[in-house]
């Protein structure tokens, strides 16, 4: 039977050298679920930034074991084949943690960050603290944390992994709707590799401006931002779209 395996983490930072300190799975077969909250102990200190958002400190992990010892890591690669669900809010981030310890996916994958940008396309933002207000899902969270017995807490990884499969059960239903005639959770996995056109820029001097026309009537600050800023993916595709479609 497939298994949906939904996971989050938190970490020392965000940065090449940073490590896991926290995993959160819920583990979904058939009607079996299986829960894991567990603190894990990194080879390198917490940087302040992070424990700001996430209230993990170092003495909260320093008896803990390292992820590669803990019984959800243990389930991620016990289950690691294509038959199976990978699932995570914005899943690079979360599988380029996971694989410092020597993780090599097979899952098929769903980010349910991009799926939300293709299906929530008229939302302005798709973080998931966001959509859990915007989708209403804090209206229906408490029964759901009740149930599998879960503490509810922003950036607290269990905590996410709750959020997102409300969330997951949100994007099944318009993929549904949308999809008719397809698996809803193949419709995921391939919204999941589509790049976003981006519609508006959401940061910069540029904010709320359509990207298309900063493109025509500014080339050198895009030119900038694609040779000095971090761009994700979505961006780069828009980008770099728009600037083709400038020159032919």
């Amino acid at each position: 039977m497939v298994k949906y395996i939904l996971f989050d983490t938190e970490t020392t930072g965000a940065a090449d050298e940073d490590r896991v300190i926290q995993i959160g799975a819920i583990i979904l077969e058939g009607k079996s679920v299986e829960v894991f909250d567990e603190m894990c102990l990194a080879p390198l200190p917490i940087k302040l930034e992070a424990m700001e958002i996430h209230n993990i400190t170092n003495e909260m992990i320093k008896d803990k074991p390292r992820l590669s010892q803990t019984e959800a890591y243990q389930k991620i690669l016990d289950n690691n084949n294509q038959n199976n669900y990978l699932i995570a809010h914005n899943i690079d981030f979360d599988l380029s943690m996971i694989s410092k310890e020597g993780f090599v996916n097979q899952y098929t994958l769903i980010d349910t960050l991009r799926c939300s940008r293709h299906l929530f396309s008229d939302m302005p933002y798709h973080r998931l603290q966001y959509l859990r207000y915007a989708l209403k899902l804090n209206e229906i969270e408490q029964a759901e944390a009740d149930k599998l017995q879960i503490m509810i807490k922003a950036h607290d990884a269990i905590g996410d992994v709750l959020v997102m499969k409300l969330l997951m059960s949100k994007l099944v239903e318009i993929a549904k709707e949308q999809y008719k005639d397809e698996n809803p959770m193949k419709v995921l996995a391939k919204l999941t590799h589509t790049p976003i056109l981006i519609k508006e820029f959401k940061f910069g001097k540029y904010k709320g401006k359509n990207i298309i026309d900063v493109v025509r009537d500014d080339i050198g600050y895009i030119k900038w931002m694609m040779d000095n800023m971090d761009l994700d993916e979505d961006m780069k595709y828009t980008l770099d779209k728009h600037l083709k479609d400038i020159v032919i």
